[in-house]
């Protein structure tokens, strides 16, 4: 069995953040038992807290960042790809800046300075997470795949293709991540760009502060007014990004991990699917089932009852913005009898309907404490695309577009498999419990 790990003692890093420019200040703290990795934003009037966690991904270009509210950490890769390959389960990462500090674009500092202050073995079992399905993702031509693995750790692949760039060319590198392995082969790899981006990204004010010196700046002939640390130090960098991205998983990653050309989108879609199959299995074994909401918490929520409650159980939350929910189409329903008989279709009416109960079960993370109940005001964009038949499983999506103190807006579809059957836009009033 395997201890969770913190650092013995505090540290710190500073420098400027890699987009922006500005300088910050990081400060590493021991994390208690099971608190996982957890980021403070200290430069705010209040303190805030995010998890180190896919959920709290917010959408950037070409790099990692997380967000709670309005208030976000940018370029996080580098750091918790060392605290990845340290092993390094729980600890308080203290930011003073809007961006993680990048010293000399690469990891190397990260992994010096936690490397030193040393670790220290906790009274807890480590998470992990073993790939036992295959995951695959595409992007255009881009893919990235998460297999099955016999060795007892995280072996990765990146297959990096710039043949059409003489200055990079197509790069090829494979190891079995360990903090020597990382220490040897990818700490010191560092952030590429092309001359041509480079040039665009400084026109916009992004990075503007760099020079080919403080970061690899590659035209045809190779790095300008600089030299590669290593002759594919490009595919190294890659993986370190996507160490990092893999982090996010918020347990340690068992498998393989086999990417062509991937980024840091594609790879934070692999990590939200392996989050969410850690989640899962992590509550299977703990009840026995995969719900976060079984059909008795449900009906705690939603004043709906037989023969009109279409949500047996709810198997993603992520706070208030998104939900998914489940309901088994069985041909014992009772719509069934008269819809149609001899040729059984689900009514598209109850597919909506479905949808507005699991957005209600969403908005109820927000209103729960408020006496307030959201009730269907205003569909908009309602589109029936498969019919639904007995025996399929719909799988009920609902994203938060807005919420005001009288009303609410979902973005709503419901799947069978990976077909849509329906979507909508469904507003919802919300009024006063007791007046209903």
């Amino acid at each position: 069995m395997k201890l969770q790990k913190t650092i013995s003692s505090e540290c710190m890093v500073s420098g400027k953040g890699l987009f922006g420019g500005q300088e910050a200040k990081v400060v590493f703290c021991p994390g208690p038992v099971d608190s996982g990795v957890v980021f403070v934003r200290t430069d705010v009037p209040e303190p805030v807290r995010i998890d180190a966690v896919s959920s709290n991904v917010a959408e950037r270009s070409r790099r990692t960042t997380i967000k709670k509210g309005s208030v976000s950490i940018e370029t996080v890769e580098h750091c918790l790809a060392v605290i990845n390959a340290l092993e390094i389960d729980n600890l308080v990462v203290e930011v003073f800046g809007p961006e993680m500090p990048a010293p000399d674009s690469s990891s190397a500092e990260y992994f010096k300075v936690l490397k030193h202050t040393g670790l220290v073995e906790q009274d807890g079992r480590r998470k992990e997470f073993t790939i036992h399905e295959p995951v695959s993702l595409s992007a255009g031509d881009a893919s990235i795949y998460a297999l099955p693995y016999s060795d007892d750790g995280l072996n990765v692949t990146y297959d990096l293709d710039y043949g059409g760039h003489t200055g990079i060319g197509r790069q090829i590198f494979s190891c079995r991540v360990t903090a020597e392995s990382f220490e040897k082969n990818l700490a010191s790899a560092r952030t590429f760009v092309l001359e041509a981006e480079a040039k665009q990204f400084q026109a916009r004010g992004i990075g503007a502060h760099l020079g080919p010196r403080d970061i690899l700046v590659i035209n045809s002939d190779g790095p300008i007014k600089n030299s590669y640390r290593f002759p594919n130090e490009c595919v190294r960098h890659k993986i370190v990004d996507l160490l990092g991205d893999l982090a996010l998983v918020g347990r340690a990653v068992k498998g393989r991990i086999v990417a062509y050309k991937s980024g840091h989108s594609l790879n934070q879609q692999l990590v939200r699917k392996l989050y969410e199959a850690a989640q899962q299995q992590e509550r299977i074994q703990k009840s026995g089932t995969d719900a976060l909401l079984d059909i008795r918490q449900i009906t705690k929520i939603l004043p709906h009852r037989y023969p009109f409650l279409l949500v047996d159980k709810v198997v993603e939350i992520e706070g208030d913005r998104r939900i998914k929910g489940i309901k088994n189409v069985s041909f014992n329903e009772q719509f069934f009898q008269g819809h149609f008989p001899g040729t059984p279709i689900m009514p598209g009416v109850l597919i909506v309907e479905a949808m507005a109960q699991v957005s209600g079960l969403l908005f109820a993370q927000t209103l729960e404490h408020t006496g307030k109940l959201a009730v269907l005001l205003s569909m908009d964009g309602v589109k029936l695309r498969r019919a639904v038949v007995p025996g399929d499983q719909l799988v009920l999506i609902a994203e938060a577009v807005r919420m005001r103190k009288r009303t609410a807006q979902c973005r709503c579809k419901a799947m069978v498999g990976r077909q849509v059957a329906a979507e909508a836009q469904i507003k919802f009033m919300l009024v006063d419990n007791e007046k209903l």
